[in-house]
């Protein structure tokens, strides 16, 4: 896999166990490119290897004045530096090659996720952590994928060097055999209290990022209710602990790598010594002196790499399992499927949608209102009825999801139930880019976008598009949307949102509070405008507004969990007062006054006053 190829047409299925098991995953995924960039850095270390035996032999060749040698060392000196340079270009071009494949497959794969969860993926993980895991934590995953191959090389280049001396310089190269385990080896038992720590670090990322993310969110609710200093107080806290965490960890590597340099220049001072002795005994000859020295020499950069995989590792390893945690989520924590149990076929058109645990019926083709007391209770309805079943929120409450024509939604496959449900939920997103772009999504091809917006009264947005457009945009379809549609104000990126929902015309469509922030007048005309569009379609729309209710087929009023009482919005209105407190903001006093003739509520507005 070539950057220039990405991105992958499949991700694949990551092994997310544990955080080592992804690991291995990713790198099996990157077995090619694992093997391009070992066998250059091979080159590339076998060079630097190489270079103490040319320069030994160049050595012998002026003590022995021999020109012809002399100049054929130089020849090998000349395709040693070409092994060299060539190698570490290629190491270099294939290693990044695999840290930034690696990493866009991550994100392909957290992305992949993201889709398939919905709105429940921040109900099961904190946003703060899943920004952590799509952006630092990919970047550290890659990084232990790249270095992978450049600590391959190097153990084999350290073995080559080890062993050429072996038969070089048999009596210099059995201490050079014995140190180098030594040296590369002797930092291993710190590892574990630096990992350790490297976790801790990590740990305490993530929380302060995810309180930096909750803030940014609620950034204006903060200002509303005069608590940005109370949070700006816990996020220095916060800050301070994950400085002082780094600086403890810092420590740690700090030593490690204090050691990596004094072993190796102890033992190069060894060879030194022990190889100076040698020559004056006449032993050895001062050619295989400096090719001792200069082998121990070149071993200092390929035993970086020993330090270099162990930070990786030790870095990559608490990443690798947050990314892990958040790839294993299912679209619900319901026992999987046995191996060999097809997965249900899709309904076949005109089912009714039925929830189990409220008892809701949506019947095929009609438009039914739903109102529900507590907003928390409307949400999880929603995300039952497009088939997330509620098992994974904060506080788990179990329970099936939701049926359309007897067939459970969280049993079928994804692109089926997406297909044939869609939730718009209270906050829906608008990606920037322009209108054309933002109804550019799978549809039935019933509706185009301008019955969907013109359903949705998005007459005036169009204009306010237009108008910040530059010049020469005649088409407001080619007008750009900024992030998440802040140039708008919030009714009309609800509509937006809306019209975008309508022109994919799925089977089943589920609304959730779609006009809340929008005047009376322009709510009336869309629901006369979703009515009209969506009929003799399954509509469902979650909202307590009199204006919506009154245009729905059916009205079902959601009590206590359950069911409570199905009719028109008129006949609840009047029949019903647990209807007419949710719709009328009716206080208890207000209800019990409608329950009275007029002389009683004449004496207990008395009793009342007197009591004032």
């Amino acid at each position: 896999m070539q950057i220039s190829d990405l991105p992958y047409p499949d991700p694949g299925v990551p092994d997310a166990r544990s955080g080592p098991r992804f690991l291995l995953w990713l790198g099996r995924g990157q077995l090619g490119g694992q093997l391009k960039s070992l066998a250059w850095g091979m080159l590339h270390f076998s060079g630097i290897a190489g270079l103490p035996y040319a320069v030994g032999l160049g050595v012998d060749a002026v003590v022995e004045r021999d020109s012809s040698r002399l100049l054929l060392v130089g020849g090998l000196l000349v395709l040693i530096g070409v092994a060299i340079a060539l190698g570490d270009a290629m190491l270099h071009r294939t290693a990044v090659t695999n840290w930034i494949t690696a990493a866009a497959r991550v994100q392909q794969l957290l992305a992949r996720k993201t889709a398939e969860l919905g709105s429940a993926l921040t109900r099961r993980v904190a946003a703060g952590e899943v920004v952590a895991v799509s952006t630092g934590d990919v970047e550290k995953i890659g990084w232990f994928v790249e270095a992978v191959s450049r600590f391959l090389a190097a153990v084999f280049s350290v073995v080559l060097v080890c062993a050429g001396l072996l038969f070089y310089a048999p009596e210099l190269g059995v201490v050079v055999a014995i140190g180098v385990p030594l040296v590369a080896l002797a930092a291993l038992p710190l590892l574990p209290r630096a990992t350790q720590r490297a976790d801790v670090q990590r740990e305490k990322a993530g929380k302060a990022t995810e309180l930096a993310s909750d803030t940014v969110a609620g950034l204006r609710v903060l200002r509303g209710i005069g608590g940005e200093e109370l949070f700006l107080g816990r996020y220095r806290e916060a800050s301070q602990e994950v400085r002082k965490a780094a600086v403890r960890s810092a420590r740690m590597w700090a030593l490690i790598s204090a050691i990596q340099v004094l072993l190796p220049g102890a033992l190069m001072i060894t060879v030194v010594w022990y190889g100076s002795t040698l020559v004056l005994d006449g032993r050895i000859a001062v050619g295989e002196l400096v090719a001792a020295f200069s082998a121990v020499a070149t071993m200092l950069y390929p035993l970086r790499h020993f330090e270099e995989i162990a930070m990786a590792y030790s870095f990559s390893r608490p990443s690798a399992k947050r990314a892990a945690r958040v790839l294993s989520l299912t679209r619900h924590d319901a026992a999987e499927a046995p191996s060999g149990v097809a997965t249900p076929k899709p309904p076949a058109p005109g089912g009714d949608l039925y929830d189990p645990q409220t008892g809701l019926l949506a019947p095929a083709g009609r438009f039914t209102a739903v109102v529900c007391g507590d907003p928390d209770l409307a949400g999880r309805l929603a995300e039952r009825l497009g088939g997330h079943a509620p098992a994974g929120e904060a506080e788990p409450t179990g329970g099936p999801s939701a049926l359309l024509g007897g067939v459970a939604l969280d049993e079928l496959a994804l692109d089926d139930a997406r297909r044939l449900v869609l939730v718009q939920d209270k906050d829906p997103v608008l990606l920037s880019g322009t209108l054309r772009d933002l109804f550019d999504v799978p549809a039935s091809g019933a509706v185009d976008a301008g019955e969907a917006l013109a359903a949705a009264r998005c007459a005036d947005v169009l204009d306010a598009l237009l108008q910040s457009a530059p010049d020469g945009t005649l088409d407001p379809m080619d007008a750009r949307i900024t992030e998440r549609g802040r140039s708008l104000s919030g009714g009309q990126r609800q509509r937006l949102a809306l019209a975008r929902s309508l022109v994919t015309d799925p089977e089943v469509l589920v609304l959730d509070e779609p006009t809340s922030a929008v005047d009376s007048h322009t709510e009336a005309r869309i629901a006369d405008g979703i009515a009209a569009l969506r009929d003799g379609r399954t509509t469902v729309v979650l909202a307590s507004s009199p204006l919506l209710l009154d245009r729905a087929d059916r009205v079902v009023l959601i009590d206590g969990g359950t069911v409570a009482a199905t009719g028109t919005h008129r006949e609840l209105l009047g029949t019903e007062p647990r209807y007419r407190a949710v719709v009328t903001r009716e206080t208890e006093e207000e209800q019990r006054l409608a329950g009275l003739d007029l002389p009683d509520v004449e004496e207990a507005l008395t009793e009342i006053e007197e009591s004032a």
